[in-house]
């Protein structure tokens, strides 16, 4: 044993709390996507970079922080919420991580790949009605918080403003130190519409001439998973259809097809969302080129594929 090599230890200083790490994801460019569009970039903030795989990791904990510094949270009470999966994951990681207990209302049609992740965190998962998507979620949260409120802390994901300001704060500041303030055009699809909000709030501050664009599904009835099609839906508190410079509708199989090729041809393993995303992002791309103008557009790749490997629509070409 004298001859045994002596066990590394790693430098305090090079260790980080999980929570800690959070934020400060990539910006990735998307040259191939892109490459049809002369002048013009795109680029994808990868927040699957997040330790809980996805955007929203920073808003969870923003309201989870905010809800502990109101007094509002303690390790009395459940953290209660609506979901339609990735921020359900985050309040899950973060709950196990700090000491709390989670309730989570999911729909019922979410991916079994979701389902399998709430379980391993230890979250409790209450199922709502699959044909009412999201807002049937909302619906039935709202009925198990009225039952026993001062058994939960519901932060209300659709309606609390600490949603919005972690994008405030965090995404629309690393957006344009990323860019050193050049990028001319942001979108982002809608499903609490924090990511939007937030980062369109702050570019409107610090970068006013930046445009700032929406998606959303071209109907009520899509496929889609956690995005709204806000003129049918239960429109969340803080969402405001003055601030976008302008809308993209997208169709459900667009995005699809938008999600085959980021894996084909940029080697990106990312979620439908983000598909969505950078489809829209395209759609703005094409528009800017027809006008024969440059543009550096950014937009967000929400999370990765590992929670959709399950859907089907891998299978098509």
């Amino acid at each position: 044993m004298a001859n045994a090599l002596p066990i590394p230890h790693l430098a305090r200083t090079e260790a980080e709390p999980l929570l800690a790490t959070i934020g400060n994801t990539p910006l990735l460019g998307l040259e191939k996507i892109a490459r049809e569009f002369p002048d013009i970039e795109i680029f994808g903030k990868a927040e699957y970079f997040n330790p809980g795989g996805s955007v929203k990791d920073r808003a969870a904990l923003n309201m989870v922080l905010d809800g502990e510094r109101s007094g509002k949270l303690n390790h009395h009470r459940t953290i209660l919420d609506a979901t339609s999966g990735n921020t359900g994951i985050a309040y899950a990681m973060i709950g196990a991580n700090r000491g709390y207990k989670v309730k989570l209302v999911l729909p019922g049609n979410a991916s079994e790949e979701r389902k399998r992740i709430l379980k391993a965190y230890g979250a409790e998962v209450v199922f709502s009605d699959p044909n009412e998507s999201s807002d049937g979620a909302i619906r039935r949260v709202r009925q198990v918080y009225m039952e026993d409120p001062n058994r939960y802390f519901y932060p209300d994901q659709y309606n609390n403003p600490a949603n919005w300001k972690a994008h405030f704060e965090g995404t629309a500041a690393e957006i344009i130190h990323q860019t050193d303030g050049g990028l001319t055009h942001f979108v982002a699809a809608m499903g609490t519409s924090g990511t939007f909000t937030g980062t369109t709030r702050r570019l409107r501050r610090d970068l006013p001439e930046v445009k700032c664009y929406s998606a959303q599904p071209s109907s009520g009835f899509h496929g889609l998973e956690g995005l709204k099609h806000m003129p049918t839906a239960i429109r969340p508190g803080f969402y405001d259809d003055t601030m976008a410079d302008g809308n993209l509708w997208i169709e459900t199989e667009d995005a699809y097809r938008m999600v085959r090729r980021l894996a084909r041809e940029e080697g990106l393993l990312v979620g439908i969302s983000s598909g969505c995303n950078v489809y829209a992002a395209t759609l703005l791309a094409r528009e800017i080129a027809a006008r024969g103008e440059s543009a550096i557009i950014v937009t967000i790749l929400c999370d990765s594929a590992e929670k959709y490997l399950s859907e089907n629509f891998w299978d098509q070409e």
